[in-house]
C-alpha cells in the first residue's frame, strides 16, 4: 500500500508539473490570463485597480496622459507603498502626440553633499547599508511630477492630486499582496525600531490585513500642500526642514541645501533597432541601456527557426544578458561624472564581438574593452496620441525604513547602490546620483509610436523588457500574452556596486517551462533553479495606427489593471 502510495504520490506531481495553466482559453496562449484591453479615446495600466481608475477619471475630464499618470503615481505612493512613494525617485519616457516627438525625463535625486567617500572608508563600511540613513539621496518624485505637469499638463495640480488626498483621508481597502509584502517590510524594521513607520503604517500596533481600511492622514496632508505649493512645498520652507531634521537625528547626513539645489534632468532617450523596430531607454545614471545591449547580441540569432522556451531560446538570452551585465557592471554611473561609452556599447559591431563569445555552454565573462570612455510601473496614452511610459520606487523593501514625522512617506534607500571601490565608475561621490535600476521603456516603428511599457523589478528589469521585445517582435505574442508568458531570471553577475561574479550564475524558471528544456539547460552547465516573487510586474499600451485604437494590458503576477475609454 505505501507503495502504491509513493507512486501515486509521484505521479500527481510529475502530471501537476506538466500542466501549469488552470485556464482552458478559446483563443489565445494557454499561459495567458486574459484578453487585451481595447479602446479608443484613452488607456490607463498600472498595478492597482483603483490607481487605474483614478487615472482613466481624469482622462475623462479633460486631463492629459501626464496629468493621469501623476494622479496614478500618487495613489499607488498611498496605495502601494511597498513599492512607490514621493520619498523615491522617477523616470519616464514621453510620446508627444502633438509634435510627434520622444522625450525623457530623468528625475533620480543626488547623494548629500556633507557625506565623502572618506566618511565610509573611516568607519570601515564596505558597502552601503540597506536601511537607516545612510543610503538616503534626495528624492526625486516630486521635482519629477512638476516638471512632467509643467511641459505637458493641461489640469490644476489640485484636481489631480485631488483622487489620491481622498482616499487617504477616508480610507480604501488592502490588497492581498500589499499586505504581504507590507508584512515583510515590518519583520525587516522591526531591529530597527523605526517608531514613525509604526506610526504612519500600522493600525492599532499591527500591519493592515487584506481588505482592512487603511488610511494615511499625514500624505493627505503633505499631498494637500503640494497641490497648493507646487514643488517648493517639498524642497523648501517647513516640509524640507522637517525631513532634514529626522535624517540628521537619525544620524544621516541630508541637509537643506541638498533638497535645495535639486533638479531633474530632461534627456534624449537611445535607441537601437531590433529587427525594424526601434527601441528606446534612457541613458545611464540608469541601467536602461542594458536592455538595447542585449538586444543587439540577440538580433544575430534567426529566432524563427528558435522555438520560444525552448533550450536553445533559454540558453542565448542568458549569455547575452550575462554579457551586457557585465558592462553594466563597468560602465554604467551619473553621466555627470563618469564618461559612459554609450555609442560604443550600442554599436552593432560592439555586440557583434561580444556574440562571438556565446558558445554552446554555459559561461562566465569579463565586461567589453573600450576604447576610450521594489517598484511601481504605470503608463497612461490619451485621444491626442500622447503616451507615457513612467516607473517609480523607493528601492529595496519599501525603503529606507526613515518616515519623516507627521509627512506620511518613507524616505529611500536608493544610494545603497553605489560602490564604494575607490576609481569604480558608480564610486560614491557627494551630489552624485546612484546607479539606478527602475527603467521606462518605449517603443516606435517607421517613426510612428508603438508600444509603451515597462518590468518592475530590480536587476530583473532589463530581462523583463528583453522578454517582452522579444515575445511580441520574435515570437509574435499578443501584448497581454507577452506579459503573461512564462519568464526568465538570471542572477550571478557582476554588480555595480563592484562586486564580481565568481561563476556562471543561475537560471530562475517560472512555471511553464518544460523539463527537457530544463535538462538540456543542465547538461549545458547551467545551474537552473525557481523562484517566487522575482519576476517582475508589467504593463503596457499599444497603438494600432491602422485601426487607431489602443491595446491596454497589466500584470496577472501583481494586482494590475488596464482600463480605457
Amino acid at each position: 500500500m505505501s507503495i502504491m502510495k509513493n507512486y501515486l504520490s509521484g505521479f500527481f506531481f510529475l502530471i501537476t508539473s506538466l500542466t501549469p495553466y488552470a485556464q482552458d482559453r478559446i483563443t489565445g496562449k494557454d499561459f495567458a490570463t486574459r484578453s487585451e484591453i481595447i479602446a479608443k479615446n484613452g488607456m490607463v495600466a498600472t498595478s492597482h485597480p483603483l490607481a487605474t481608475q483614478i487615472g482613466l477619471d481624469i482622462l475623462k475630464k479633460g486631463g492629459t496622459a501626464i496629468d493621469a499618470a501623476i494622479a496614478a503615481n500618487a495613489a499607488l505612493g498611498l496605495m502601494e507603498p511597498t513599492g512607490s512613494g514621493i520619498g523615491g525617485d522617477l523616470f519616464a519616457i514621453i510620446w508627444d502626440g502633438k509634435t510627434k516627438t520622444i522625450h525623457g525625463l530623468n528625475a533620480s535625486g543626488r547623494s548629500p553633499k556633507s557625506l565623502t567617500l572618506k566618511y565610509f572608508q573611516s568607519q570601515n563600511i564596505i558597502k552601503i547599508p540597506s536601511f537607516g540613513p545612510l543610503p538616503v539621496s534626495v528624492p526625486g518624485a516630486v521635482d519629477g511630477w512638476f516638471e512632467l505637469h509643467k511641459k505637458f499638463g493641461s489640469l490644476p495640480m489640485s484636481d489631480i492630486l485631488a483622487p489620491a488626498i481622498n482616499y487617504a483621508e477616508n480610507g480604501f481597502p488592502v490588497t492581498e499582496l500589499i499586505a504581504y509584502y507590507m508584512a515583510i517590510a515590518a519583520s525587516r524594521f522591526e531591529s530597527y525600531n523605526f517608531q514613525n513607520f509604526k506610526d504612519t503604517y500600522m493600525i492599532n500596533g499591527k500591519i493592515p490585513r487584506k481588505g482592512q481600511i487603511f488610511k494615511n492622514p499625514d500624505l493627505a496632508m503633505t499631498y494637500s500642500i503640494l497641490a497648493k505649493k507646487g514643488r517648493a512645498g517639498f524642497y523648501e520652507g517647513k516640509m524640507a526642514k522637517t525631513i532634514v531634521d529626522y535624517v540628521q537625528a537619525k544620524g544621516g547626513f541630508l541637509s537643506k541645501s541638498d533638497l535645495e539645489a535639486h533638479r531633474s534632468e530632461w534627456v534624449k532617450p537611445v535607441s537601437v533597432n531590433y529587427r525594424g523596430y526601434d527601441i528606446w531607454e534612457l541613458p545611464p545614471n540608469g541601467q536602461g541601456i542594458t536592455v538595447l545591449q542585449m538586444l543587439n547580441i540577440l538580433e544575430g540569432y534567426d529566432f524563427d527557426k528558435i522555438p520560444y522556451g525552448s533550450a536553445k531560446h533559454i540558453h542565448l538570452f542568458t549569455e547575452a544578458k550575462k554579457l551586457a551585465f557585465e558592462d553594466r557592471a563597468k560602465y554604467y554611473a551619473d553621466m555627470d561624472f563618469y564618461d559612459v561609452p554609450l555609442k560604443q556599447l550600442l554599436s552593432k559591431n560592439y555586440a557583434e564581438k561580444r556574440r562571438s563569445k556565446i558558445g554552446s555552454n554555459a559561461g562566465t565573462y569579463k565586461a567589453g574593452s573600450i576604447s576610450n570612455g521594489e517598484t511601481v510601473y504605470l503608463t497612461v496614452a490619451d485621444k491626442n496620441g500622447t503616451m507615457i511610459s513612467l516607473i517609480q520606487s523607493n528601492y529595496r523593501g519599501m525603503g529606507s525604513g526613515l518616515v519623516p514625522t507627521n509627512l506620511g512617506f518613507m524616505l529611500q534607500d536608493r544610494g545603497e547602490l553605489f560602490s564604494l571601490q575607490k576609481g569604480h565608475a558608480n564610486t560614491y561621490a557627494p551630489g552624485k546620483r546612484p546607479f539606478h535600476t527602475i527603467i521606462p521603456g518605449f517603443m516606435t516603428k517607421n517613426g510612428i509610436p508603438l508600444m509603451s511599457f515597462g518590468v518592475m523589478g530590480g536587476d530583473f528589469q532589463p530581462m523583463g523588457h528583453v522578454q517582452i521585445v522579444m515575445n511580441i517582435v520574435d515570437f509574435g505574442m499578443t501584448l497581454q500574452e507577452a506579459g503573461d508568458a512564462p519568464r526568465i531570471d538570471h542572477t550571478g553577475t557582476s554588480t555595480p556596486t563592484g562586486f564580481d561574479s565568481v561563476n556562471s550564475g543561475e537560471i530562475r524558471l517560472e512555471s511553464g517551462f518544460n523539463y527537457e528544456s530544463i535538462r538540456i539547460l543542465m547538461n549545458k552547465g547551467h545551474k537552473v533553479g525557481f523562484a517566487l516573487g522575482t519576476y517582475g510586474g508589467y504593463q503596457a499600451i499599444l497603438w494600432d495606427d491602422k485601426n487607431k485604437v489602443y491595446f491596454g494590458a497589466s500584470e496577472s503576477r501583481k494586482d494590475g489593471q488596464a482600463a480605457g475609454y
